[in-house]
């Protein structure tokens, strides 16, 4: 099963880095825009989703403005269950998002694979009415074959200005056995990452070919890297909340 899994999981990533590469490529551009204006981009994801904003958040050879949208009660340490019915509630998401600094030259991501729960699909609304651009990393495949939750109707690729489509299954389980009946073994988290470190990448280069010193994490653990990280500290201490 290990080879099966690292095999379907080139698959993917060909899969997506064949199909997606424009709507990357449009994500990058929308970063890089963000960082031109010195605007700050803004991930939201619930449950396991919430761990690909964390992933890219503060971090050697990372952007600086990056700055996770963590709402707890949503996430997975305060009660799986309950995360997973909030995240279910139409209207919740209106009790956090009025804390949130979302402005028109900021970039906003958000992840959803199944891309059917109220939750993140009203704060990719709320980005929208703030002027945001807004990016939605999802599986179409998953998405379309089950009704959204949404009081609405929208499902998250319906309301985003770039479709991030990570190719996940509908269930995000890849594997299957003989002798199960329930598919294993989920691609969202390696794909997503994935996905999201190339668009930051291709966003950095974007930014330098216009002439821009993209405001980079060096390493606090290298000599040097924290002198360095408190010049774009000292600039954007306030959006970031450091």
């Amino acid at each position: 099963m290990i080879e099966n899994y690292f095999s379907q999981i080139r698959e993917q990533l060909s899969t997506v880095e064949a199909q997606e590469y424009s709507q990357m490529e449009a994500c990058a551009k929308a970063i890089a825009n963000t960082l031109t204006q010195d605007g700050v981009i803004h991930l939201f994801g619930c449950g396991h989703s919430h761990l690909l904003s964390l992933e890219v958040y503060y971090r050697a050879g990372g952007l600086v403005p990056l700055r996770p949208i963590l709402h707890e009660p949503v996430m997975l340490h305060e009660g799986a269950l309950r995360s997973s019915k909030l995240e279910r509630t139409n209207n919740y998401a209106s009790t956090f998002l009025a804390n949130e600094n979302i402005q028109p030259e900021d970039t906003v991501i958000v992840i959803s694979t199944s891309g059917r729960n109220p939750v993140p699909i009203d704060v990719a609304l709320h980005a929208k009415k703030a002027g945001a651009a807004v990016a939605g990393l999802t599986s179409v495949a998953y998405s379309s074959g089950q009704p959204s939750r949404h009081k609405d109707g929208f499902r998250l690729m319906d309301v985003v200005d770039i479709v991030l489509d990570n190719h996940a299954p509908p269930g995000d389980a890849l594997l299957t056995h003989p002798d199960l009946t329930t598919p294993f073994a989920s691609s969202s988290t390696a794909v997503g990452t994935a996905m999201l470190q190339a668009a930051i990448a291709r966003a950095i280069e974007i930014t330098a070919d216009r002439g821009k010193t993209p405001p980079i994490f060096a390493s606090g653990n290298a000599d040097g890297g924290d002198a360095q990280n408190e010049q774009w500290l000292q600039k954007y201490r306030d959006r970031l909340g450091f």
